[in-house]
């Protein structure tokens, strides 16, 4: 059965309850919310910033919507004011997204930095560290998440109409699983170690220390790889998707002009926190973790 669920809503807002409910339960137990109908509309005196030119950085400029600060971009001037006023607007409309479609979220969620992404995935030479064609989980090195879930909206807006290519994991359970052996508890004091030295911006949870280590076993085991359980999946331009990248296992194999918002959630808020990272690693652990 496929983890991409697909649902036939065409507007950014609105509710339906019955909807939310069966939406929420599903990305819990680890599916990708899919809408194949709901496109995120680019202004034409936005053109110009679709260009892998405009990055400073390899992958992504970047958006903080506390501060409206951009970043990752050569862009100045009115171009710079351009590509701020599209990721502002991309940031409102999945926060107004997530707020309607998983409305016990809304009240608990932490908005994020946003993102765009115009380079092309294909081709792209990194480490495997930071090759995200390979299937992995989302961590944070720098930025501990204590816990919480990531919750991540995508919307694909490729100009040229070519599709967003990714693959999609199996159960993190399984993955969990197979990896725990080798998933080692941090010493004591090394988070503040970390924190002091300014390595993190604020204390790595033993929580973050196994799932950092979980995103890197996944990545650099090629017969993990090649053997688990995964899906290709085509997401078209037009369309918007979210998941539990915490959860989820995803690698980007294809594609150009993306953009993504990141939303972090307390496990509490969770309709049913026992499929939630945290909680998995606890049990394989025998311990908390935060």
């Amino acid at each position: 059965m496929s983890r991409v669920l697909s649902l036939s809503r065409s507007s950014w807002t609105g509710t339906d309850a019955e909807a939310a409910r069966s939406a929420t339960a599903s990305l819990e137990r680890g599916a990708v919310l899919f809408f194949p109908h709901l496109p995120f509309v680019v202004n034409q005196d936005e053109d110009e910033i679709f260009s892998p030119a405009i990055l400073s950085s390899s992958k992504n400029t970047s958006f903080d919507p506390a501060t409206g600060r951009v970043g990752g971009t050569t862009l100045e001037g009115p171009s710079l004011d351009r590509l701020r006023t599209l990721l502002t607007r991309f940031s409102d409309a999945a926060q107004g997204l997530v707020r309607e479609v998983l409305p016990g979220y809304g009240p608990h969620m932490q908005r994020a930095r946003a993102s765009f992404r115009p380079a092309q995935i294909a081709g792209r030479h990194s480490s495997w560290r930071k090759d995200d064609s390979r299937l992995h989980v989302d961590a944070f090195p720098a930025s501990p998440v204590q816990g919480r879930r990531i919750l991540r909206v995508f919307a694909n807006v490729n100009p040229a109409g070519a599709p967003r290519a990714w693959r999609v994991g199996g159960e993190f359970l399984d993955v969990a699983r197979r990896f725990e052996p080798s998933l080692k508890l941090p010493f004591p004091g090394s988070a503040l170690v970390l924190a002091a030295l300014r390595v993190t911006k604020s204390r790595r949870t033993p929580y973050d220390a196994l799932m950092l280590q979980l995103h890197d076993r996944m990545k650099e085991d090629a017969a993990f790889q090649a053997s688990t359980e995964q899906e290709s999946f085509d997401f078209p331009s037009g369309s918007t998707w979210m998941t539990f990248t915490d959860q989820v296992g995803h690698a980007a194999m294809a594609g150009q002009y993306q953009l993504e918002q990141t939303f972090l959630l307390p496990v509490k808020a969770m309709k049913d926190e026992t499929a939630s990272p945290l909680r998995v690693l606890e049990r394989l652990k025998g311990r908390p973790l935060v």
